[in-house]
């Protein structure tokens, strides 16, 4: 005879409930510790990714856009403008408190050069934003090819934002290389690393709406952020 034989029908209902929680309860152990692995995985894969991002040797595009963030990136793009890889230049996602004369004092460039050649765009918010203020200057231009700029860790969202607005146009990715990820021990430094967790962490929310066609906000000043 079996324990269970032996039982009063309550006392049996108990204890199946009892066993089925424990192994409900491991289960979703396994579970959580399969996708925390899965993540972990992830993270590494995408921070060697983006430390391995090179600028191309020869870029050239219709035209160039920055996505602000640091003049490291804007310096980097003004140069291109310089060098013609791209005819006209779009600086996305300025504070609306900063002038175009400020930004060009700070890349000590000609008047000329961004009276002629360079977009100011204040509208954008975040890395939507970007995408679609930088959509709409596509429009308004008929640029078939653009060349982006921004910085290594940033490039995978920002492509995968612009490319949802601007399903039709070549971007080609021009990462501004970040120092730290080169070193061998950057998962030592705590700054490096909030960076590139946070940066994975959107890309990864970036990734599964887009998956699922979710709605987005525009991420621009002028829809009020709607």
């Amino acid at each position: 005879m079996s324990d269970d034989e032996g039982m009063p029908r309550k006392a049996l209902r108990t204890r199946r409930r009892v066993s089925f929680r424990r192994r409900l309860l491991r289960l979703t152990f396994y579970v959580l510790l399969l996708v925390a692995g899965i993540y972990a995985g992830g993270f590494l894969y995408f921070a060697d990714s983006v430390a391995s991002l090179q600028p191309p040797a020869n870029p050239k595009a219709d035209a160039i856009v920055v996505l602000t963030g640091g003049f490291q990136r804007i310096d980097q793009a003004v140069e291109l403008l310089k060098t013609g890889a791209g005819r006209r230049l779009l600086i996305s996602g300025v504070n609306p408190s900063t002038t175009g004369g400020q930004i060009r004092r700070n890349t000590q460039s000609s008047a000329d050069l961004f009276k002629c050649c360079v977009d100011i765009g204040h509208d954008a918010m975040d890395t939507i934003g970007n995408a679609n203020e930088t959509a709409n200057w596509i429009r308004n231009n008929k640029y078939r090819s653009i060349l982006v700029v921004t910085n290594n860790y940033h490039m995978p969202r920002s492509l995968l934002e612009l490319r949802r607005a601007n399903p039709d146009i070549e971007f080609t990715a021009y990462p501004v290389v970040n120092s730290d990820l080169k070193s061998a021990n950057w998962l030592t430094n705590p700054m490096v690393w909030k960076t590139i967790l946070s940066e994975y962490a959107k890309l990864t929310i970036a990734s599964v709406r887009e998956a699922l066609g979710a709605h987005r906000a525009s991420g621009l000043r002028t829809d009020g952020g709607e």
